[in-house]
């Protein structure tokens, strides 16, 4: 009997902890507008009443929503949609276009998805084989017919604003910014961008449509505040089914934040990137080693994420390398500091190897040259170095020019971990340059 308990017990707490995880994933990865806002009331409600006067007073308009990435940009945006969404005449009602610099890398293309998002293709498909400046006139007609009172207001959403500068003429910005000025469709456009200079790269014509509205997001809050964004970020809802294991798991979160070690990890992180997301990705990476055995988060697990989170991608990679590549990233690592940076050549990086060879032929076996070939190929292909010059330069691969994308540092503490590195090569890592 008492096995059969236990049993049902496991099994409850892998479902606890599965909901667990399926919960904070949700709130970590996903930027849910039922999360909390931290310290963004300001530019929240400057949001929230731009758009409601587009929405109930046909009043047009447009703003920049400034931040560096992972501030909370579009978080900001998908709470006041949702607040206004709740409103039964706006969700009746409002138009939503979201466009995005990385996806639409041309105005032809966001012309298109605007036209499918606008649910006017049929119409526009009459028109399949018309130009550009004619699909982009009879969208323009569409939005002007209408009239203040009576017209569905449109919301252009414009994702990563600083590319869509890029574009030919910047026709799109133009043109809806032109809209926005004009009183016939209500219409505002809301830009999001991480780059402090963007009106210096409108054109004046496009400047000029602009409102100079613009909500600026930078995380201003103290160590004091993202310690208890931690807290409230990790901890369970009321509404979670299991009552017990939500007041353990809060427990357990509450002394997390009071331990010594968890917040000097914290304060490190801090100071690194004020940004939620990086938290995010810090809490994401304690959240994923939870079993029914450890289904609590220690302060070690957030040491170890922490690590992880650190970790240098390019020194990973070099610990799986053979001997005959880290020599020669080791012969390029003397070549760089010996001639100041300037690039180099498989021919000088073989030389440097030979040397090497030559003097402790005891430990270093001599490969032939086809086969130090192949493996500074297979260090280009890892892109640990990169050519100077495109492919379509006319050279012997021997005499292609080449620079190092490692620096000193992450050499030697590769090196420190390498398993079973010969001794030799370690030294000549570390040695001083008067041999050459």
């Amino acid at each position: 009997m008492s096995k059969r308990k236990s049993k049902d017990s496991s099994f409850t707490n892998g479902e606890c902890i599965s909901q667990v995880q399926r919960i904070l994933r949700e709130r970590f990865c996903h930027q849910h507008p039922n999360g909390k806002l931290f310290g963004v009331e300001p530019q929240y409600k400057h949001l929230l009443e731009l758009l409601k006067r587009t929405i109930f007073h046909g009043e047009s308009n447009s703003a920049l929503i400034i931040g560096p990435r992972g501030s909370g940009k579009t978080m900001l945006l998908n709470h006041v949609l949702k607040e206004l969404m709740e409103i039964k005449q706006v969700k009746e009602n409002l138009l939503q276009v979201h466009l995005n610099g990385l996806l639409q890398t041309n105005d032809k293309i966001a012309l298109k998805e605007i036209t499918r998002q606008l649910s006017l293709e049929n119409v526009v498909g009459d028109k399949v084989f018309g130009s550009f400046a004619e699909n982009l006139a009879f969208l323009l007609e569409a939005l002007k017919k209408g009239d203040r009172d009576s017209s569905c207001p449109v919301l252009f959403i414009l994702d990563e604003f600083d590319l869509f500068v890029h574009h030919k003429n910047q026709t799109l910005l133009y043109n809806l910014f032109d809209i926005s000025q004009s009183a016939q469709t209500p219409v505002t456009i809301i830009g999001l961008t991480c780059r402090q200079d963007i009106l210096e790269l409108l054109e004046k014509r496009v400047k000029s449509r602009f409102s100079h509205r613009q909500i600026y997001m930078m995380n201003s809050f103290d160590f004091k505040q993202y310690l208890k964004i931690f807290k409230e970020q990790l901890s369970l809802p009321a509404e979670f089914p299991d009552k017990s294991f939500t007041q353990k798991w809060n427990k357990n979160v509450q002394h997390l934040s009071e331990d010594k070690t968890v917040q000097d990890v914290l304060q490190n992180h801090f100071h690194h990137s004020k940004d939620l997301r990086s938290l995010h990705m810090l809490l994401m990476f304690s959240l994923c080693g939870r079993t029914v055995s450890h289904p609590l988060i220690t302060p070690s697990d957030l040491l170890e994420a922490s690590k992880m989170y650190g970790m240098d991608s390019k020194a990973n990679i070099v610990h799986g390398l053979s001997v005959l590549e880290i020599c020669l990233i080791i012969a390029m690592k003397h070549l760089t500091d010996v001639y100041e940076g300037e690039p180099f050549n498989f021919q000088m990086v073989y030389n440097e190897f030979q040397k090497f060879v030559q003097r402790k032929a005891h430990s270093v076996y001599n490969f032939e040259k086809p086969v130090v070939m192949k493996a500074f190929e297979h260090l280009l292909q890892l892109e640990l170095i990169k050519p100077l010059e495109g492919p379509s330069v006319r050279a012997q691969r021997e005499y292609l020019l080449m620079k190092l994308l490692l620096d000193n540092n992450q050499i030697m503490d590769a090196l420190q971990v390498y398993p079973n590195c010969p001794t030799d090569v370690k030294q000549w890592a570390t040695s001083s340059l008067s041999w050459l």
